[in-house]
């Protein structure tokens, strides 16, 4: 009975976020600090689980990867949140304006409705950038160091090198005319998703979560160290129905992950290593 009931973490972790957004005060939905401390309390949250309901005791948090995962957290709110808004969902919504684009059909849905609606479009387009990191050797390279992590943990989902995290970050969802309170609950929805699919909980979500929903058995096996053609499957961040649509689906679990004989990269290591070709050409070119 107790494991039911870590199974049921996730999507009841889901589903009081969601609560949340439904009935918070508006004042609170507009204040801009919302839903970073949304974001925040479900990181911590999710990571005193681990501590709790451990997966794998191989993965079991350690103050190095701790601070590693804090620093990329901060990062990605503050760096690559700032920059998507600046260098992408801003123009749209100028855009939006501009050429007369509205949704006002899908503002009139229901709450759900309207969180889902926009959960599955950003996925979608997430979806089809995964997959392009892991068939186009250019991008591999930016996705690379996301695939260094040798444990799975609760932030695990914010590390990687900085142009892969913009990238990842992208989305056309500044066109829609959505309500703020669902637009925030599918952000911070979805956060809630990719943070159990990388977290070290002991947590299997019922069947209908699994079909809908990444979990970590699907994103650890997409994590596999056995080999790089072994990842090019689930690449479902937060909406694993995609993979199962466009057949990159596959049942399984790893608990065993890292890339190039699993060896765990610095954070300079990540961010260099897009450009390890070309510094080392550059080298036997001088040498």
């Amino acid at each position: 009975m107790k494991q039911g009931l870590v199974n049921l973490l996730p999507p009841a972790t889901l589903a009081a976020v969601f609560a949340f957004w439904a009935f918070a005060p508006q004042a609170w939905v507009e204040a801009p600090w919302t839903i970073v401390v949304v974001g925040l309390v479900v990181i911590a949250f999710v990571q005193v689980m681990e501590l709790v309901f451990e997966r794998h005791e191989g993965w079991r948090i350690n103050r190095r990867e701790l601070a590693t995962d804090i620093f990329y957290v901060a990062f990605g709110y503050g760096v690559i949140g700032f920059l998507s808004d600046t260098l992408i969902n801003s123009p749209l919504r100028e855009l939006k304006q501009e050429l007369g684009i509205a949704t006002p059909w899908l503002a009139d849905m229901p709450f759900l409705v309207q969180v889902l609606a926009v959960m599955l479009l950003f996925e979608f387009g997430q979806y089809w950038m995964h997959r392009a990191m892991h068939n186009w050797h250019p991008l591999w390279l930016t996705h690379a160091p996301h695939h260094h992590v040798t444990q799975l943990n609760a932030m695990k989902g914010f590390i990687g090198n900085p142009i892969e995290l913009f990238l990842i970050s992208l989305g056309v969802i500044a066109l829609l005319d959505v309500d703020l309170n669902a637009l925030f609950a599918a952000i911070t929805g979805a956060g809630v998703i990719a943070t159990y699919a990388h977290a070290n909980v002991r947590a299997d979500p019922p069947i209908w979560y699994g079909f809908l929903f990444t979990t970590i058995r699907n994103h650890s096996l997409h994590h596999t160290a056995l080999s790089y053609e072994d990842t090019r499957c689930n690449y479902g961040n937060s909406v694993i129905l995609w993979d199962r649509v466009f057949g990159t689906y596959r049942e399984g679990e790893s608990a065993v992950v890292g890339q190039d004989e699993r060896k765990r990269l610095s954070i300079r290591e990540q961010w260099l290593f897009p450009f390890l070709p070309w510094l080392e050409k550059r080298k036997l070119a001088g040498g």
